[in-house]
Formats: structure tokens, sequence, C-alpha cells
């Protein structure tokens, strides 16, 4: 089953929607999805996992939501500090209102950066996280996405409109804050065991030797899978990496 709500805390409005069984009270373990930049929790890739994993384990729900500024968010200008208070309000709604006794986390591309921040600022509060093709350096990904023109006007202090579903204002604070925010720097040893990392090997946004070099200083497991691009667009691809996903959650 599917249900859309809002969490209204703390001055936001986080939007969400929960993939679950029957009975909600059943619910003892909870998935918080997290999609990429100029995504929403409405893309085909949160569905099918939200589906793939309530036909496969019970006591299971997926809880997707939108990142500031992206699918049916209501903020224009995108904040790193907004998303990080975004993430924060959805795990405290998993642990208290939905009563979960663990909460993992399945993040891909700049959800997998926040991830990573959240985990670096606050600690970390999943029992296992998942990152598909994570924009681990997400302040150079950023730039090497955005054109002359943009990174000009950005530097000036202008602000610039990106996104693909829709576009949201960045400002030079917001890459500043990024740049400032290198999960590089931090070591994530202590939660290597319950860390996994897939990426493609034809990832055309962010290349996989950026993914190796982080599993290699946290001895994070990494599974590399052949020809997939940035977003796994074919569904063979697809079909790895959410079987290889909650797989490594059931165990």
């Amino acid at each position: 089953m599917e249900k859309l709500f809002d969490i209204n805390e703390r001055g936001y409005s986080v939007r969400c929607k929960l993939f679950y069984e029957k009975d909600l009270h059943a619910v003892e373990n909870v998935v918080i999805v997290m999609h990429g930049f100029g995504s929403s929790k409405d893309g085909r890739s949160t569905v099918k996992f939200g589906e793939r994993l309530m036909a496969k384990y019970h006591h299971y729900a997926a809880l997707a939501f939108d990142w500031p500024c992206h699918g049916a968010d209501a903020r224009k200008k995108l904040l790193l500090d907004e998303c990080l208070a975004y993430l924060a309000l959805v795990v405290e709604y998993a642990q208290k209102h939905l009563g979960a006794k663990r909460v993992y986390a399945y993040a891909n591309s700049f959800g997998g950066y926040l991830t990573l921040n959240y985990i670096a600022q606050n600690g970390n509060p999943f029992h296992k996280v998942a990152l598909r093709a994570p924009a681990i350096q997400m302040y150079q990904t950023l730039l090497d996405n955005m054109s002359a023109d943009e990174r000009s006007k950005v530097e000036k202090g202008k602000e610039v409109l990106l996104g693909f579903e829709r576009k949201m204002k960045i400002s030079k604070d917001f890459l500043d804050a990024l740049q400032a925010a290198d999960v590089m720097r931090h070591d994530y040893l202590d939660d290597a065991d319950d860390l996994l990392i897939l990426h493609g090997t034809a990832d055309e946004m962010i290349g996989i030797g950026v993914s190796k070099t982080f599993a290699e200083n946290n001895v994070v497991e990494l599974i590399a899978v052949e020809g997939a691009d940035h977003p796994f667009s074919q569904p063979k691809h697809m079909d790895v990496a959410i079987q290889k996903i909650i797989g490594f959650f059931a165990d």
C-alpha cells in the first residue's frame, strides 16, 4: 500500500510517501529512501524499490520524501542546512511515529552525499546504509555539471536555476556549504560493516573512481555494476541494485 502525507514540524513541511503492508502497526523496520539531485520521491526507481521490498519481506516499510526544492516541496532556494533538517525530521518520524525498531537508509547520488554528511555531523542513526552512485564529492560534481556562464554568475553572488524535473535556485552560499562539508575528510570506519556502495562502471556523471577511493579509505564494500550508467536506467542494472540492497538490509 502507499500513503502520501506531510511532516509539519519546526516550520518545515516535508512531503512524504510511505510504502507498507496492510497493517502499519506491524512495521518494525523502516527504510528511508533518498533521491538524487533534481529528482523526487515519485521517481520510478523509488517506486520499484518500495514495491520489491514489500513483496520480499514482512514487517518492513519504505519511507521516501522530497528534498527541499524537489518534487512537491514548496521551497525555491536550495540550502544545505535545510536538507539535513528534512532528513532529521524523517528519521525522527520513522522512530517515533512509525515505531521502527531499526531504521535503514537507501540513498542515491545527492541523497548519498547528504546521508554521509548527516552521519558526520550527527552520528549514525541507521542500522545499515546503502548508497547507489553516491555524489561523495557533491561540490565538485555540481561544478562539473554547471556551464561556465552559470559558474561565473554564482561566483559574482548571483543565483542560477538548476535541476531536471523542476528548477531550483542555487547560490554561492550553497556551493560554499558543500565545499566546507567535504565527507571525504570524515572517517566512517566505525560504520564500515553497515555501509554498502553500488556504482555503475559506465556512470557518465560521477565516475566510479571516487567511490572506490572512499570505499578503500573506509574499508566499505563496493559493488561495481558492469555497464550501469548514473541513474541505472537499464532495468537489469536497477534489478541487480535493488536485489543487492534488499539482501544487505535483511542480513
